[in-house]
């Protein structure tokens, strides 16, 4: 039989100045050696030394936790070895699956931090960006004489992101009335420009995730008062208009056409 003193071991951490209630409380001099049956070859010994209500408390509870078998434990084990044994079979495997951090769940966020500014877009050829009665697109058309109040009124609202540093690029939202906004989404690889109906209460706060990014823009400026507009869905591509000719519909572009002065994608904010 191997013998091993848990008791004595545990009583190594216990405070060495236990006050005389715990020992009138629970007097181990009056209880005799007992030895209890473990498993095979291993006995668990409570010696008759004076311990501390404290010690003999967290005795019983290991006692009481001990559900592995102690197959490893035999003759031969020096009392660390039995000792690693017993801590073995009272250790609970705890798997931590580690899921994404929620810095980078902020930079799929969209905050709105400001009420709406209203203003109306002209590209650089003079162009101003209009409706049709009851149409879903928008258009880029030389106005003159008394047509001015054909160009649309965008109401722009800025959005706050961890992910995108403070300067000349603002997060934006780009509306016609108060549930009438532009948005961007991919269709057969080929970004496309729409107007979307969406309640303002959905757009306090936006998530990439839920696919709500596709109404929000970078605003960039460049010189005194020239802005371009990114899709933040689908990055890379820009608002413009047409260089060919008058009523052509503003869509989505890639900078290799504006270079190739196809289309235009830099407008006055008036």
């Amino acid at each position: 039989m191997c013998d091993f003193d848990l008791s004595q071991a545990l009583d190594s951490s216990s405070d060495s100045d236990e006050t005389g209630c715990e020992s009138r409380c629970f007097n181990m001099t009056e209880v005799q050696e007992e030895i209890i049956r473990l498993n095979e070859g291993l006995d668990l010994v409570v010696s008759q030394n004076q311990k501390t209500l404290k010690s003999v408390t967290t005795l019983l509870m290991v006692v009481n936790r001990m559900n592995r078998s102690l197959a490893r434990c035999g003759w031969g084990l020096s009392d660390g070895e039995l000792c690693s044994a017993i801590m073995e079979s009272l250790v609970t495997e705890t798997i931590i699956t580690m899921t994404e951090s929620s810095s980078a769940d902020l930079k799929r966020r969209f905050r709105r931090i400001s009420s709406w500014e209203v203003c109306t877009l002209c590209d650089t050829s003079q162009k101003e960006v209009v409706q049709a009665s009851g149409d879903i697109k928008l258009q880029a058309i030389t106005l003159k004489g008394g047509n001015c109040e054909r160009k649309v009124s965008f109401k722009v609202a800025r959005y706050l992101n961890p992910s995108v540093p403070p300067g000349d690029v603002l997060t934006v939202l780009l509306s016609i009335t108060n549930n009438q906004h532009i948005c961007c989404s991919m269709e057969d690889g080929q970004a496309v420009l729409k107007l979307e109906e969406c309640c303002k209460q959905k757009l306090q706060n936006i998530s990439a995730d839920e696919d709500m990014d596709r109404f929000l823009f970078y605003k960039r400026t460049e010189g005194v008062s020239l802005n371009t507009f990114e899709s933040v869905k689908c990055g890379g591509w820009f608002i413009s208009t047409s260089c060919q000719g008058e009523n052509q519909p503003v869509e989505m572009c890639r900078r290799v056409e504006v270079d190739a002065a196809r289309r235009l994608n830099s407008f006055k904010l008036n």
